[in-house]
Protein backbone atom coordinates (compact mmCIF):
# COMPACT_ATOMS: atom_id res chain seq x y z
CA UNK A 1 0.00 0.00 0.00
CA UNK A 2 1.22 3.47 -0.85
CA UNK A 3 0.98 6.14 1.82
CA UNK A 4 -2.04 8.41 1.91
CA UNK A 5 -1.83 11.97 3.16
CA UNK A 6 -5.13 12.19 5.02
CA UNK A 7 -4.57 15.89 5.72
CA UNK A 8 -5.43 16.71 2.12
CA UNK A 9 -8.85 18.26 1.85
CA UNK A 10 -11.70 16.26 0.38
CA UNK A 11 -12.05 18.94 -2.31
CA UNK A 12 -9.30 17.46 -4.47
CA UNK A 13 -9.56 13.70 -3.87
CA UNK A 14 -11.70 11.08 -5.62
CA UNK A 15 -12.06 7.47 -4.50
CA UNK A 16 -12.52 4.80 -7.19
CA UNK A 17 -13.44 1.14 -6.76
CA UNK A 18 -12.53 -1.62 -9.26
CA UNK A 19 -14.90 -4.34 -10.46
CA UNK A 20 -14.84 -8.01 -11.33
CA UNK A 21 -11.53 -9.46 -12.58
CA UNK A 22 -9.63 -7.32 -10.05
CA UNK A 23 -9.95 -10.04 -7.41
CA UNK A 24 -6.77 -11.60 -6.05
CA UNK A 25 -6.23 -14.77 -4.04
CA UNK A 26 -5.53 -13.80 -0.43
CA UNK A 27 -7.13 -10.37 -0.70
CA UNK A 28 -8.48 -8.98 2.54
CA UNK A 29 -6.86 -11.55 4.80
CA UNK A 30 -4.68 -8.95 6.54
CA UNK A 31 -7.89 -7.13 7.50
CA UNK A 32 -8.74 -9.92 9.95
CA UNK A 33 -6.28 -8.34 12.39
CA UNK A 34 -8.56 -5.30 12.66
CA UNK A 35 -11.51 -5.72 15.09
CA UNK A 36 -13.89 -3.65 12.95
CA UNK A 37 -13.01 -5.58 9.79
CA UNK A 38 -13.27 -8.92 11.56
CA UNK A 39 -16.76 -8.03 12.74
CA UNK A 40 -17.72 -7.02 9.20
CA UNK A 41 -16.53 -10.34 7.82
CA UNK A 42 -18.66 -12.12 10.44
CA UNK A 43 -21.64 -9.94 9.51
CA UNK A 44 -21.12 -10.79 5.85
CA UNK A 45 -21.02 -14.52 6.64
CA UNK A 46 -24.43 -14.28 8.34
CA UNK A 47 -25.88 -12.69 5.19
CA UNK A 48 -24.11 -14.85 2.61
CA UNK A 49 -24.01 -18.17 4.40
CA UNK A 50 -20.30 -18.55 3.65
CA UNK A 51 -17.01 -17.00 4.76
CA UNK A 52 -15.44 -14.28 2.59
CA UNK A 53 -11.90 -14.82 4.01
CA UNK A 54 -12.13 -18.56 3.30
CA UNK A 55 -13.32 -17.99 -0.27
CA UNK A 56 -10.55 -15.45 -0.80
CA UNK A 57 -8.10 -18.30 -0.23
CA UNK A 58 -9.81 -20.59 -2.75
CA UNK A 59 -8.94 -19.64 -6.34
CA UNK A 60 -11.67 -21.75 -7.95
CA UNK A 61 -14.41 -20.15 -5.88
CA UNK A 62 -12.96 -16.65 -5.90
CA UNK A 63 -13.04 -16.56 -9.70
CA UNK A 64 -16.67 -17.72 -9.81
CA UNK A 65 -19.10 -14.80 -10.28
CA UNK A 66 -21.36 -16.05 -7.49
CA UNK A 67 -18.51 -15.52 -5.00
CA UNK A 68 -16.38 -12.89 -6.71
CA UNK A 69 -18.87 -10.06 -6.51
CA UNK A 70 -19.68 -10.30 -2.76
CA UNK A 71 -15.98 -10.77 -1.89
CA UNK A 72 -14.94 -7.63 -3.75
CA UNK A 73 -17.79 -5.59 -2.26
CA UNK A 74 -16.95 -6.69 1.30
CA UNK A 75 -13.20 -6.08 1.00
CA UNK A 76 -13.58 -2.72 -0.76
CA UNK A 77 -16.17 -1.36 1.67
CA UNK A 78 -14.11 -2.43 4.68
CA UNK A 79 -11.07 -0.61 3.27
CA UNK A 80 -13.20 2.48 2.63
CA UNK A 81 -14.49 2.45 6.20
CA UNK A 82 -10.98 2.11 7.60
CA UNK A 83 -9.92 5.11 5.54
CA UNK A 84 -12.82 7.14 6.89
CA UNK A 85 -11.83 6.15 10.41
CA UNK A 86 -8.40 7.64 9.62
CA UNK A 87 -10.09 10.95 8.76
CA UNK A 88 -10.12 10.81 4.95
CA UNK A 89 -13.14 11.76 2.86
CA UNK A 90 -13.40 12.20 -0.92
CA UNK A 91 -15.01 14.92 -2.99
CA UNK A 92 -16.61 12.28 -5.20
CA UNK A 93 -16.61 8.53 -5.78
CA UNK A 94 -16.85 6.25 -8.80
CA UNK A 95 -16.76 2.52 -9.44
CA UNK A 96 -16.03 0.26 -12.37
CA UNK A 97 -19.19 -1.84 -12.87
CA UNK A 98 -19.46 -3.89 -9.66
CA UNK A 99 -17.26 -1.28 -7.94
CA UNK A 100 -20.10 1.22 -8.28
CA UNK A 101 -21.83 -0.53 -5.36
CA UNK A 102 -18.88 0.09 -3.06
CA UNK A 103 -18.84 3.68 -4.32
CA UNK A 104 -22.54 4.15 -3.57
CA UNK A 105 -22.16 2.57 -0.13
CA UNK A 106 -19.34 5.01 0.58
CA UNK A 107 -21.55 7.87 -0.63
CA UNK A 108 -24.26 6.86 1.84
CA UNK A 109 -26.88 5.39 -0.53
CA UNK A 110 -27.40 2.28 1.61
CA UNK A 111 -25.96 0.44 4.59
CA UNK A 112 -23.52 -2.45 4.41
CA UNK A 113 -26.19 -5.14 4.72
CA UNK A 114 -28.38 -3.70 1.96
CA UNK A 115 -25.44 -3.35 -0.40
CA UNK A 116 -24.31 -6.91 0.24
CA UNK A 117 -27.84 -8.22 -0.31
CA UNK A 118 -27.98 -6.41 -3.67
CA UNK A 119 -24.56 -7.73 -4.68
CA UNK A 120 -25.49 -11.26 -3.63
CA UNK A 121 -28.62 -11.21 -5.80
CA UNK A 122 -26.78 -9.50 -8.65
CA UNK A 123 -24.09 -12.17 -8.62
CA UNK A 124 -26.69 -14.96 -8.54
CA UNK A 125 -28.59 -13.58 -11.53
CA UNK A 126 -25.48 -12.81 -13.56
CA UNK A 127 -23.94 -16.22 -12.89
CA UNK A 128 -27.09 -17.84 -14.33
CA UNK A 129 -26.83 -15.85 -17.56
CA UNK A 130 -25.80 -17.51 -20.84
CA UNK A 131 -22.16 -18.54 -20.88
CA UNK A 132 -19.82 -16.16 -22.62
CA UNK A 133 -16.27 -14.94 -22.90
CA UNK A 134 -14.40 -11.70 -22.38
CA UNK A 135 -10.89 -10.81 -23.54
CA UNK A 136 -8.70 -7.73 -23.42
CA UNK A 137 -6.91 -6.71 -26.62
CA UNK A 138 -3.74 -4.61 -26.65
CA UNK A 139 -1.94 -3.41 -29.76
CA UNK A 140 -4.92 -3.49 -32.12
CA UNK A 141 -5.94 -1.37 -35.07
CA UNK A 142 -9.10 0.50 -33.94
CA UNK A 143 -10.85 0.78 -37.32
CA UNK A 144 -10.26 -2.88 -38.12
CA UNK A 145 -11.58 -3.93 -34.73
CA UNK A 146 -14.73 -1.81 -34.99
CA UNK A 147 -15.48 -3.09 -38.50
CA UNK A 148 -15.09 -6.72 -37.44
CA UNK A 149 -17.33 -6.18 -34.41
CA UNK A 150 -19.99 -4.72 -36.71
CA UNK A 151 -19.84 -7.78 -38.96
CA UNK A 152 -19.63 -10.43 -36.22
CA UNK A 153 -22.94 -11.30 -34.53
CA UNK A 154 -23.10 -11.74 -30.74
CA UNK A 155 -19.90 -9.86 -29.92
CA UNK A 156 -19.57 -6.34 -28.55
CA UNK A 157 -17.07 -3.80 -27.27
CA UNK A 158 -17.33 -3.70 -23.47
CA UNK A 159 -15.42 -0.48 -22.77
CA UNK A 160 -14.27 2.81 -24.28
CA UNK A 161 -10.51 2.66 -23.66
CA UNK A 162 -8.41 3.64 -26.68
CA UNK A 163 -5.49 1.38 -25.76
CA UNK A 164 -7.06 -1.70 -24.16
CA UNK A 165 -10.23 -3.02 -25.80
CA UNK A 166 -12.51 -5.31 -23.80
CA UNK A 167 -14.34 -7.71 -26.12
CA UNK A 168 -17.39 -9.53 -24.80
CA UNK A 169 -19.82 -12.01 -26.34
CA UNK A 170 -20.61 -15.66 -26.82
CA UNK A 171 -17.60 -17.97 -26.77
CA UNK A 172 -18.04 -18.83 -30.44
CA UNK A 173 -18.44 -15.20 -31.50
CA UNK A 174 -15.40 -13.99 -29.56
CA UNK A 175 -13.25 -16.77 -31.04
CA UNK A 176 -14.52 -15.87 -34.51
CA UNK A 177 -13.61 -12.23 -33.98
CA UNK A 178 -10.14 -13.05 -32.67
CA UNK A 179 -9.46 -15.06 -35.83
CA UNK A 180 -10.10 -11.94 -37.92
CA UNK A 181 -8.48 -9.23 -35.79
CA UNK A 182 -4.78 -8.59 -35.35
CA UNK A 183 -3.64 -7.69 -31.82
CA UNK A 184 -0.29 -7.76 -30.11
CA UNK A 185 -1.74 -9.22 -26.92
CA UNK A 186 -4.94 -11.14 -26.23
CA UNK A 187 -5.64 -11.52 -22.51
CA UNK A 188 -8.55 -13.73 -21.39
CA UNK A 189 -10.50 -12.29 -18.45
CA UNK A 190 -11.47 -14.46 -15.51
CA UNK A 191 -15.23 -14.33 -16.06
CA UNK A 192 -17.75 -16.90 -17.33
CA UNK A 193 -20.37 -14.63 -18.93
CA UNK A 194 -20.50 -11.86 -21.51
CA UNK A 195 -20.81 -8.93 -19.12
CA UNK A 196 -21.75 -5.47 -20.41
CA UNK A 197 -23.56 -6.80 -23.48
CA UNK A 198 -27.20 -7.29 -24.50
CA UNK A 199 -26.79 -10.95 -23.49
CA UNK A 200 -27.16 -9.73 -19.90
CA UNK A 201 -30.48 -7.94 -20.54
CA UNK A 202 -32.60 -10.68 -18.93
CA UNK A 203 -30.52 -10.61 -15.75
CA UNK A 204 -30.79 -6.83 -15.69
CA UNK A 205 -34.58 -6.98 -15.99
CA UNK A 206 -34.85 -9.41 -13.07
CA UNK A 207 -32.44 -7.38 -11.00
CA UNK A 208 -34.43 -4.21 -11.60
CA UNK A 209 -37.36 -5.71 -9.69
CA UNK A 210 -35.06 -6.31 -6.73
CA UNK A 211 -33.51 -2.86 -6.94
CA UNK A 212 -36.92 -1.17 -7.18
CA UNK A 213 -37.88 -2.73 -3.84
CA UNK A 214 -34.99 -1.01 -2.05
CA UNK A 215 -35.16 2.59 -0.86
CA UNK A 216 -31.89 4.49 -1.13
CA UNK A 217 -30.84 7.09 1.43
CA UNK A 218 -29.78 10.63 0.56
CA UNK A 219 -26.18 10.71 -0.65
CA UNK A 220 -23.48 12.48 1.34
CA UNK A 221 -20.99 12.39 -1.57
CA UNK A 222 -21.66 12.69 -5.33
CA UNK A 223 -21.28 9.53 -7.41
CA UNK A 224 -19.93 9.51 -10.95
CA UNK A 225 -21.51 6.64 -12.89
CA UNK A 226 -20.63 5.24 -16.30
CA UNK A 227 -24.04 6.12 -17.68
CA UNK A 228 -24.36 9.63 -16.21
CA UNK A 229 -20.73 10.78 -16.60
CA UNK A 230 -21.34 13.74 -14.29
CA UNK A 231 -21.30 13.60 -10.46
CA UNK A 232 -24.81 13.29 -9.04
CA UNK A 233 -26.63 12.67 -5.77
CA UNK A 234 -29.87 11.81 -7.57
CA UNK A 235 -30.61 8.27 -6.36
CA UNK A 236 -33.21 7.61 -9.08
CA UNK A 237 -30.64 8.30 -11.78
CA UNK A 238 -28.06 6.17 -10.01
CA UNK A 239 -30.49 3.26 -9.67
CA UNK A 240 -31.03 3.46 -13.41
CA UNK A 241 -27.26 3.38 -13.90
CA UNK A 242 -26.94 0.22 -11.80
CA UNK A 243 -29.34 -1.52 -14.18
CA UNK A 244 -27.88 -0.17 -17.42
CA UNK A 245 -24.28 -0.98 -16.51
CA UNK A 246 -25.12 -4.70 -16.50
CA UNK A 247 -25.75 -4.76 -20.26
CA UNK A 248 -23.99 -1.63 -21.51
CA UNK A 249 -20.26 -0.88 -21.99
CA UNK A 250 -18.31 0.63 -19.12
CA UNK A 251 -17.13 4.09 -20.14
CA UNK A 252 -14.16 4.29 -17.78
CA UNK A 253 -12.16 6.52 -20.10
CA UNK A 254 -15.01 9.04 -20.06
CA UNK A 255 -15.30 8.70 -16.28
CA UNK A 256 -11.57 9.34 -15.87
CA UNK A 257 -11.75 12.50 -17.98
CA UNK A 258 -14.80 13.67 -16.05
CA UNK A 259 -12.99 13.12 -12.75
CA UNK A 260 -10.11 15.30 -13.94
CA UNK A 261 -12.59 17.97 -15.07
CA UNK A 262 -14.02 18.20 -11.54
CA UNK A 263 -10.82 19.74 -10.19
CA UNK A 264 -9.61 16.47 -8.68
CA UNK A 265 -5.87 16.34 -8.00
CA UNK A 266 -5.52 12.84 -6.54
CA UNK A 267 -7.32 9.57 -7.23
CA UNK A 268 -7.32 6.84 -4.59
CA UNK A 269 -8.05 3.34 -5.86
CA UNK A 270 -9.56 1.13 -3.17
CA UNK A 271 -9.26 -2.54 -4.04
CA UNK A 272 -6.93 -5.55 -4.29
CA UNK A 273 -4.97 -4.45 -7.37
CA UNK A 274 -4.04 -1.28 -9.26
CA UNK A 275 -6.18 -1.99 -12.32
CA UNK A 276 -7.93 1.38 -12.45
CA UNK A 277 -4.78 3.27 -11.54
CA UNK A 278 -2.96 1.80 -14.56
CA UNK A 279 -5.77 2.82 -16.89
CA UNK A 280 -6.18 6.29 -15.48
CA UNK A 281 -2.47 7.09 -15.58
CA UNK A 282 -2.63 6.64 -19.35
CA UNK A 283 -5.82 8.65 -19.71
CA UNK A 284 -5.12 11.46 -17.20
CA UNK A 285 -1.36 11.57 -16.54
CA UNK A 286 -1.63 14.90 -14.71
CA UNK A 287 -3.45 13.28 -11.76
CA UNK A 288 -1.69 11.81 -8.72
CA UNK A 289 -2.59 8.25 -7.75
CA UNK A 290 -2.64 6.21 -4.56
CA UNK A 291 -3.64 2.57 -4.13
CA UNK A 292 -5.17 1.17 -0.94
CA UNK A 293 -5.25 -2.62 -0.89
CA UNK A 294 -4.63 -3.47 2.76
CA UNK A 295 -5.34 -2.11 6.22
CA UNK A 296 -3.88 1.28 6.93
CA UNK A 297 -2.19 0.63 10.24
CA UNK A 298 -1.23 -2.17 12.58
Amino acid sequence: MESLDIQKTKDNIAWVFPGQSSQKVGMGLDLLADPFAKARFQQAEQILGWSVPKVCQNKDKLYCTLYTQPCLYVVETILAELMRKEGSKPKLVAGYSLGEYAAMYTAGAFDFETGLYLIKRRGELMSCSPKGKMVALIGFEPDQLEQQILHTPNVWRGNDDLTVAIISGTCKAVESLLAKVEAKYVIPLNVSCAFHTPLMAAAAAEFQQILDSISFDSLEIPVLSSTELVPTVDTARLKKSLIQQIFQPVKWRAISISIANQGIKEVVEIGPRKDLTKQMKRICPSLAFTSISQRLSC
